[in-house]
């Protein structure tokens, strides 16, 4: 157990019976009354971000995650199948225990995937990865003095607006917070 004063970005806590991460907190203390603290918590199941206010002294459950480096190996379906790289074993994780991240994935990348009592409940990616354009429209001769964009396909299936250069084979860096173009890869 935890006091609501011991939150930190990244503390997994759990409320009610479900599991939050703790995204943003905020001390707070009125002239009047006890000091509380105003938190925004993401539900680790569906990724809802919901605010609540917990008195200082009010204690909540602290979850402590397994984390295992494991190896994307391929999709079927709506089940993705990861190998474990310490002893070569297989498991399948349904699309929705990765929500967004699903769209950042190359077979053979090797994200972080957590764990709370033998279960997946969710994964930690880099800030940014490196993924190949498969298809793009050739750019517009002349059509660069705008900063136009023109729509891909990354070979994860993830469709995002690129520069007008940007080629197909070519490797890009994404932003996986936001899903947006960053830079070619070198």
């Amino acid at each position: 157990m935890i006091s609501a004063n011991d939150f930190r970005f990244g503390t997994v806590i759990k409320v009610e019976g479900q599991l939050f991460t703790v995204v943003g907190f905020s001390h707070v203390k009125p002239g009047k009354g006890g000091a509380y603290v105003r938190s925004k918590l993401k539900r680790l199941s569906d990724g809802n971000v919901m605010e609540r206010t917990f008195r200082s002294d009010e204690k909540v459950e602290d979850v402590r995650l397994e984390h295992k480096d494991m190896q994307y190996l391929y999709r079927d379906d709506n089940l993705l199948y990861f190998m474990d790289k310490e002893n070569y074993e297989q498991m399948a994780l349904n699309v929705d225990v990765l929500g967004d991240a699903v769209n950042f994935l190359a077979e053979g990348a090797t994200i972080t995937i957590q764990f709370y009592k033998d279960e997946a409940i969710g994964v930690e990616i880099p800030p940014s990865v490196e993924l190949k354009v498969e298809v793009a429209d050739p750019g517009i001769r002349g059509d660069t003095a705008t900063g136009a964009r023109k729509p891909v396909k990354l070979e994860s299936g993830y469709m995002i607006q690129v520069p007008l250069f940007i080629e197909p084979g070519d490797k890009i860096k994404v932003d996986t917070r936001s899903g947006e173009y960053l830079e070619r890869a070198q």
